[in-house]
């Protein structure tokens, strides 16, 4: 089975932290805080299947994702490592937590919690699939098109990182497997975790404060489930603290995992 893509930062010999994006994303969306974090940690960003440059595969189930990130350790001689996930990736990072505490050393959560979530993906999902990829010549002019359904400039700049001139023929491609996700949106939106799930290792949630993801109400479970849980909120931020206040988010990141080392 071919093995999972990932973008590799920092010296080997150091802690690893393995980076998990969320829906849509890739480890291009990383490249800044891998940079950024490779000083004190071997961060791994990866694509998660049916993302970037990792392979297609159905279904695009969390079990699925799991398998993969499992292998992927196995493979590279990872032994006990951190984990830190944003969105689809963040519920991902928790179960694994959950179910495989003995691999995690420190569990980072990025606007996302443990429930689950309407669908929200829909409209990316028809403004993507109703491209012409094969006529189009410029990323400006997706741009364009996507305007008239994604008014969002951030949005659609978000989505067109993953448009790819093809090779083998004319135009663009996507780096996405839309009809994997499209497929699987019901799954990708539920909460992987079962309610007898727990994580006792040390758990840092990073919160945007101009987010929708998450709220008070959410606190509950998540101590619930993570008993040695820091939640920590950035005020000035939306869904992707990672790149909307970058130098706080890797601030909080690397003060949290490094004294998670210094203590071990």
């Amino acid at each position: 089975m071919s093995q999972l893509h990932f973008r590799a930062y920092g010296d080997s010999s150091k802690p690893t932290l393995l980076v998990f994006h969320g829906l849509l994303g890739s480890s291009r969306n990383w490249h800044s805080v891998g940079t950024e974090l490779s000083s004190g940690f071997h961060a791994l960003c990866v694509d998660l299947r049916n993302h970037g440059m990792s392979p297609f595969r159905m279904p695009h189930s969390y079990d699925g994702m799991i398998s993969d990130v499992l292998s992927l350790i196995e493979s590279q001689g990872i032994g006990r490592c951190h984990l830190l996930g944003h969105s689809m990736g963040g519920k991902l990072a928790m179960k694994i937590s959950c179910q495989c505490p003995e691999i995690v050393n420190k569990l980072v959560v990025v606007d996302i919690a443990p429930k689950m979530y309407p669908d929200t993906h829909d409209n990316n999902y028809e403004a993507m699939r109703d491209l012409d990829l094969p006529s189009l010549r410029t990323r400006k002019e997706a741009d364009e098109i996507l305007e008239s359904k994604i008014p969002d400039w951030a949005k659609r700049q978000f989505l067109l990182t993953n448009l790819r001139r093809d090779e083998e023929g004319e135009g663009f491609r996507w780096s996405v497997n839309l009809p994997a996700l499209e497929a699987n949106q019901r799954e990708i939106e539920s909460s992987p975790l079962l309610d007898s799930d727990r994580f006792a290792g040390p758990t840092l949630f990073i919160l945007g404060g101009r987010s929708s993801y998450t709220n008070d109400e959410d606190i509950p479970k998540i101590r619930g489930i993570f008993s040695d849980c820091r939640i920590e909120t950035i005020e000035e931020s939306g869904h992707n603290p990672h790149i909307e206040a970058r130098e706080a988010f890797v601030s909080l990141v690397a003060s949290f995992l490094s004294r998670s080392e210094n203590s071990s």
